[in-house]
């Protein structure tokens, strides 16, 4: 896809003005209403101009206006004079509004008296004469632009709504989560990224259908089937029956594949009932694509096009073409992690067949474990040794080492480089493993050289060493010890293992073999030969995965899938050991293969994941309107809520 598509795609949107709103009132409801004043707000006057476009002052002419927005803060010059700030509706810009006692008919002294009384915060309508303003002295509110070349002469405020006394709300104010409401209206980083989103769905949206997907809704309330997390179950009124809130619209997109939609894509929304991180959510968004008669490439090449033109339209950066290519075994021994951040220059070494026996005993209780060498390179901002061991130190002792310095495959061995110490600080490394570090590493005075040890055998997300390279390095950047890593770097991961080792807290397939799909089971093997493995050494098939990674966060995995009846049957029953009731849970998906379903690929985008990391947020909590807490829990709205008595009667529960 052309940059210039990319810049056809680029959208903008613009607040169209609200028309006059009138709503019927009846009698009975004047009757009813607590307070018969609140119902002068269901009849207002409509704006005639946002706020934010007093900005260009070649667009507006100087007359009377009426304007929609909050009140912000005062300033009363004398009894009769003030000045009061005017946020707009978006609550990104502001224009001062000039209040005063003077005129022939008394009008603006009643209009005074009752914006004074009108607390910061109320929504209001607002008619005034637009003039010219003398050269402006205040500064802008904080994120909110101030308009510094008009201002507003009040004639008249209407009250929409009370704003109560309790809540104060000025530049200091920091809201709770059991507040999002007033944390999204205070702080502009919060809404700006709401916007971003909504820009960048219509971005991938819009390339998409050009590219000839069509976007189709799939249902959420699906079945219980075992694809690899924990699902939220929905019950029903029917005795025994329930639905199940997708994972994924994973089997559905395959179903389509084989019913002549050839192109799919959905902004999907998908529920894991899984534990909750930084970046995880237990409803989250996913863009999500599949594409039938292609390949794994085919999907890669798309989706990296994709994001190539949505860096480019959205935040003017030019990717690399192509973007460069890793196994997950070459990601995991060089960098620790299946999503590595190559931007940060500390690669591991594994150095166990280096160095002395009783140093390997020293960090470790294990029987023959690989030990990996890491640098982190303090030398580069000039740090001294004395310094850099005190950084350590300091670091050791926080809650943030304690999983690295209570690891039971041993705690990390620590070593300042010093050229003053004899072997620069590495004697327990003796003398030739010492030589050969300072050749592999190139240390200077100042680097802090880890150690860590580890089982032989590679599998997982992360190691331990690879954890602790990103703790050592954010705590470096923390201290102003590091620069912190700046730009984009994107990557793919390949030759994920097909199936990995399963666990209690992994609950997988639920089959009898003590194997687990590492991505999901409708996954391929990745090459005729990982085929002919499956009968023999299904351990170690590769699946034909791929992971698109950047800056250290996965932005979306995908795969070519099983096409073939015959074989998916074969990967579940006879590799995974699925019982048959488990097996009869696949019975939709394994006809819809069997009818001469093509092949396919496919990969979602964790939607929420590619926003925080555009927008450089460690959170995608940053990035959602209504986010859940660490406890899955909804602060604002309370939910999950408790059932009721009646509720449980409905749906046939019992609680235990």
């Amino acid at each position: 896809m052309s940059h210039s598509r990319a810049d056809k795609l680029r959208r903008t949107t613009t607040n169209p003005l609200s028309k006059p709103i009138k709503i019927p009132v009846s009698s009975s409801l004047i009757s009813t209403c607590p307070r018969n004043s609140d119902l002068s707000t269901v009849s207002f006057p409509a704006a005639t101009s946002d706020i934010s476009t007093f900005d260009n002052d070649s667009q507006i002419e100087e007359g009377s206006v009426v304007l929609h927005g909050y009140l912000g803060p005062r300033h009363d010059l004398s009894k009769n004079l003030s000045f009061i700030s005017l946020l707009n509706r978006d609550v990104s810009h502001a224009v001062q509004v000039v209040s005063s006692t003077k005129s022939a008919d008394g009008a603006r002294q009643h209009a005074h008296e009752q914006i004074k009384r009108l607390p910061v915060g109320t929504p209001v309508a607002i008619t005034g004469e637009l003039r010219p303003r003398a050269e402006a002295t205040s500064k802008d509110l904080g994120d909110i632009k101030k308009i510094k070349t008009k201002e507003i002469q009040l004639q008249s405020v209407q009250a929409l709504n009370d704003f109560p006394k309790d809540i104060i709300i000025d530049d200091q104010t920091l809201f709770p989560p059991e507040q999002r409401h007033l944390q999204l209206r205070q702080e502009k980083g919060l809404r700006d990224a709401l916007r971003w989103r909504s820009h960048v769905a219509n971005f991938c949206r819009n390339w998409l259908v050009d590219d000839e997907f069509v976007e189709v809704e799939t249902p959420l309330l699906f079945k219980s089937t075992p694809e690899g997390a924990r699902e939220f179950i929905v019950p029903t009124r029917r005795k025994g029956l329930a639905y199940a809130l997708p994972q994924s619209p994973q089997q559905f997109k395959q179903i389509l594949m084989g019913s002549g939609i050839s192109r799919y894509f959905q902004v999907a929304r998908c529920f894991r009932d899984e534990d909750l991180r930084a970046d995880r959510q237990p409803e989250f968004t996913q863009l999500d694509l599949e594409m039938a008669f292609c390949s794994g490439e085919d999907v890669m090449r798309c989706i990296e096009s994709l994001i190539h033109d949505l860096w480019k339209a959205m935040l003017e950066e030019d990717l690399p073409s192509p973007f460069p290519r890793m196994s997950y075994q070459d990601a995991m021994t060089t960098y620790g992690s299946d999503k590595p951040d190559t931007r940060l220059d500390m690669r591991i070494q594994r150095i166990d067949h280096l160095i002395p026996a009783d140093l390997v005993n020293k960090i470790s209780p294990l029987d023959f474990p690989a030990v990996d060498l890491m640098k982190l390179p303090l030398s580069s901002s000039e740090v001294e040794p004395v310094n850099a061991r005190k950084f350590i130190g300091k670091f050791l002792e926080s809650p943030d080492a304690e999983p690295f310095v209570s690891n039971s495959d041993g705690a990390p061995g620590i070593f300042i480089y010093d050229s003053t110490k004899p072997l620069s600080g590495l004697q327990p490394f003796g003398f030739e493993a010492a030589e050969v570090v300072e050749e592999l590493l190139e240390p200077e005075d100042g680097d802090i050289l880890v150690l860590q040890a580890r089982k032989a055998d590679i599998s997982g997300g992360s190691t331990s060493m690879g954890n602790l390279r990103i703790a050592l390095h954010r705590e470096a950047v923390k201290k102003g010890l590091l620069q912190a890593p700046t730009g984009y770097a994107p990557l793919w991961i390949t030759d994920f293992p097909l199936f990995s080792a399963s666990s209690d807290s992994e609950p997988g397939q639920g089959g009898g073999a003590g194997l687990a799909s590492t991505h999901h089971p409708f996954t391929s093997p990745k090459t005729p030969e990982d085929v002919d493995l499956l009968t023999t050494e299904p351990r170690i098939v590769v699946a034909d995965h791929y992971d698109i990674v950047m800056n250290g966060a996965e932005l979306g995995g995908g795969s070519r899938r099983i096409h073939n009846a015959e074989m998916q049957k074969y990967v579940m029953q006879d590799i995974l050991k699925m019982s048959e009731p488990r097996m009869a849970e696949f019975k939709h998906l394994l006809e819809v293969l069997r009818a001469g379903c093509p092949p396919h690929a496919g990969i979602a985008l964790g939607f929420d994941r590619l926003i925080a990391v555009m927008l450089g947020k460690d959170s995608v909590r940053d990035v959602i309107a209504f986010p859940k807490s660490g406890s899955g829990e909804d602060p604002l709205v309370k939910s999950p809520s408790m059932l009721t008595e009646e509720a449980l009667s409905t749906y046939h529960l019992k609680l235990r």
